[in-house]
């Protein structure tokens, strides 16, 4: 019986060794493979680190400082023609998260001295970014559209801006308004409907929007 058991034991072991020599076979096979492997590795990760410690950190720092600039000749200095400069410079030297931001500072200027077109351009380019910057962002470039007479796309951006904006109560029915005038400029008085509604269930309370429910209803919405 023991002889019977020191034999399965050995038969075991020869297997275990038996699998172990075919790991080593294959290992020395596909070792050339494995080595550069390992190595393409190791300098994709030393060339994405060199990357942020000596190009996309010290670039980031010197926008920030440009930005910063800006920023002090619109709201100490009241200079918002100085301030666009500095942020349209940022804007086109900068693709970092600092020139980002200028994009959308540079609209928000141009946008309120009336050049609609030139803050389109800037509004489209910007990666919206934040729970409060991001959605107003985005209200924004919906109102742009609206002056542009491009309806459609300016529903999209205060759909895009609804979303982000989550739970935010002020926000929200505000930008959904928004939504609810360009609906009925697209005379779609069912959707412009049932946008007060929600506002009203949700948001403001009973009553709150009877006018604009009147409104709608008096175009035939149901």
């Amino acid at each position: 019986m023991a002889k019977k058991k020191n034999q399965e034991t050995r038969t075991k072991l020869e297997e275990f060794n038996d699998s172990l020599s075919g790991i080593e076979q294959k290992f020395e096979q596909h070792k050339n493979v494995i080595y550069w492997t390992v190595m393409a590795v190791l300098i994709i990760a030393l060339l994405i680190w060199g990357y942020f410690k000596f190009i996309y950190g010290p670039n980031l720092e010197k926008a920030n400082n440009e930005l910063a600039k800006a920023d002090t000749e619109l709201i100490m200095k009241q200079d918002s023609v100085a301030a666009l400069k500095g942020y349209e410079k940022v804007a086109k030297n900068y693709s970092n998260a600092a020139g980002n931001l200028a994009k959308l500072k540079a609209a928000t200027i141009l946008y309120a001295q009336g050049d609609n077109k030139k803050a389109l351009k800037y509004l489209e380019d910007y990666s919206p970014k934040g729970k409060v910057v991001g959605p107003a962002s985005q209200s924004l470039l919906g109102d742009c559209y609206v002056n542009a007479k491009q309806l459609e796309k300016a529903v999209s951006a205060y759909d895009k801006a609804i979303k982000l904006a989550g739970d935010n109560k002020s926000y929200v029915p505000s930008f959904m308004l928004k939504k609810a005038n360009v609906l009925h400029s697209l005379k779609k008085y069912d959707e412009e409907l049932a946008i007060y509604k929600q506002i009203e269930t949700k948001y403001y309370g009973p009553g709150s929007m009877d006018a604009q429910i009147e409104r709608a209803k008096a175009l035939g919405a149901k």
